[in-house]
């Protein structure tokens, strides 16, 4: 079992990760908690082995950036994933520059978050056998962690081909704000397929994602393309 341990000083967004993170086989949620030292006292005791922190980065009297010199410094194995509104390049940078395992932009979806976690435990079960390992699950890792670049792969079940006609839709609205239902509408394909197009590409960035409640309480997602990312749109149109 992978002890988690979630730092986020809303309680709410706190709630609901350990929510996600339940629903995820091979996780248990150690503890929540709300401030870095409470995390460090935590991460420094020698009551708890903690693997994997969920770790927030905008908090009202903490940047979750500090806490990650204090893991680094105190144990090999324990690994972070970011969780943030925080988009910007320099604190990307700096949150990799520390080896963080990934990166979830706030908001995102449940499969983005199943994603990043599958694929951390994937990695683990590598890493923590005996023996050794094959050329090609090296690639797989180093790719995981940026260290080699290289086409992106699609997912199984898209095409290039319907990923093209989406990316050349959204070009030529790219100042609109969009739903699935109206993409499916406008390309004529179902809400379903759509949808899986439209989580890769905010997954890789190049979409926002903002979610209104309506009358039901059920959520629904509206998108838009990033005003930098017309460029990358282009490339996944390739």
């Amino acid at each position: 079992m992978i002890n988690v341990l979630i730092v986020d000083d809303d309680a709410m967004v706190a709630e609901l990760n350990k929510c996600y993170l339940e629903q995820v086989d091979g996780f248990h949620c150690l503890a929540c908690v709300s401030t870095l030292q409470q995390a460090q006292a935590l991460l420094t005791g020698p009551d708890h082995h903690i693997d994997l922190v969920l770790l927030d980065i905008y908090m009202q009297q903490d940047n979750g950036l500090d806490l990650l010199p204090t893991i680094r410094a105190f144990s090999e194995q324990t690994d972070v994933i970011i969780i943030s509104s925080a988009s910007d390049v320099p604190t990307v940078k700096k949150a990799m520059k520390y080896g963080v395992m990934d990166y979830l932009i706030k908001p995102f979806q449940f499969a983005r978050f199943e994603q990043a976690l599958a694929g951390y435990r994937q990695e683990r079960t590598l890493l923590d056998r005996n023996g050794h390992v094959e050329q090609a699950e090296v690639d797989s890792l180093l790719r995981h962690t940026g260290a080699t670049t290289g086409h992106r792969r699609l997912p199984k079940g898209l095409t290039a081909v319907t990923l093209r006609t989406i990316c050349e839709w959204i070009e030529q609205h790219q100042q609109q704000e969009f739903s699935t239902d109206t993409l499916a509408n406008e390309i004529k394909i179902s809400r379903v397929s759509c949808r899986k197009y439209l989580i890769y590409l905010a997954e890789a960035g190049t979409l926002h994602t903002s979610i209104f409640y309506g009358s039901a309480g059920r959520p629904a997602y509206q998108y838009r393309l990033l005003p930098d990312q017309l460029g990358a749109l282009k490339q996944h149109a390739l």
